[in-house]
């Protein structure tokens, strides 16, 4: 049922995003039953395939909210509480994002809460990450390509770090952590809406480096591994690079051992033979940033 205004809750706000920046055509609906979008908006909390199907999913707590909202990404409808009058928060939010208005029934809503009743929740969409062209090179460019994640917590934490020291992008690779996970996507930071995360097979990484080369920018492909046959700031990072890190199970993967001119270590002390791989991402990343900045007063 369009037209109208429907009472979006503030305990309770699901914001759908599809396609490029822009806004979709506002409207109103109301659903009181489990219509058949019911189900592929409770899909997109359990099911890796259908958020990778669909291009969305789900994002829970206020200032997740509240990044997506100001970061400006499409909204396709934000849904809620039929019964509740909106906060002025959550009239913000819904008259920033445009987009559709769906008032769901209270019982329908708590399905798609979960134990968490009272935490907003959005629906988005994955910015166009299969596109190693979202990522834009320059001379001091620095790129990292997680290959093989396992846990999809260690792939926020990477982004972050990267954001924070000035990457340009972070590479997923293989078939494994979803990095749009709702366990993960929880403690959404900022990073998510500004660096680009591109998930993408090996080859096609690959193939991506060797096309720089032929232009003329040749990155230097560098691995980590408490292995190394280096130290981490031995090798320089202050030309192009694209730094390639291993999940903690399985370590660098034979092909992309093969494609790094150099397998970095970082030096340890006392009993400690390696870090959490998003740890080590993090000493990487500000050793790169350390050797970019040159020396200091």
């Amino acid at each position: 049922m369009r037209g109208g205004t429907v009472s979006v809750g503030e305990n309770h706000l699901i914001l759908s995003f599809v396609g490029n920046r822009g806004r979709s055509a506002s409207g109103s609906v109301r659903i009181t039953r489990a219509n058949a979008r019911f189900p592929q908006w409770r899909a997109l909390l359990s099911y890796r395939a259908m958020r990778q199907r669909a291009g969305q999913f789900v994002v829970q707590a206020v200032r997740p909210i509240s990044l997506v909202v100001e970061f400006g990404w499409p909204v396709r409808a934000l849904i809620g509480h039929a019964e509740r009058p909106l906060s002025n928060w959550a009239e913000q939010m819904l008259q920033t994002a445009g987009g559709e208005r769906v008032a769901v029934a209270p019982g329908l809503l708590g399905e798609l809460g979960g134990k968490d009743e009272d935490t907003p929740e959005l629906v988005v969409a994955s910015p166009g990450d299969a596109e190693l062209s979202r990522i834009q090179v320059g001379p001091s460019f620095l790129c990292a390509v997680f290959d093989q994640p396992s846990n999809p917590a260690n792939i926020w934490t990477m982004a972050r770090s990267l954001d924070a020291f000035g990457g340009g992008g972070l590479i997923v690779t293989g078939h494994t952590a979803d990095p749009y996970d709702p366990r993960s996507v929880r403690a959404l930071p900022g990073s998510l809406l500004t660096l680009p995360l591109v998930r993408s097979p090996s080859r096609q990484v690959l193939a991506w480096a060797e096309r720089l080369r032929a232009q003329r920018q040749p990155p230097t492909v560098v691995g980590t591994d408490e292995n190394g046959t280096c130290d981490v700031a031995e090798p320089g990072l202050t030309n192009l690079t694209l730094l390639v890190i291993g999940d903690e199970t399985n370590g660098l993967s034979a092909g992309w051992r093969q494609a790094c001119g150099t397998i970095t270590r970082i030096p340890m002390a006392c009993s400690a033979s390696s870090l959490n791989v998003a740890s080590a991402a993090t000493v990487v990343s500000y050793e790169a940033a350390r050797e970019r900045r040159g020396p200091t007063a």
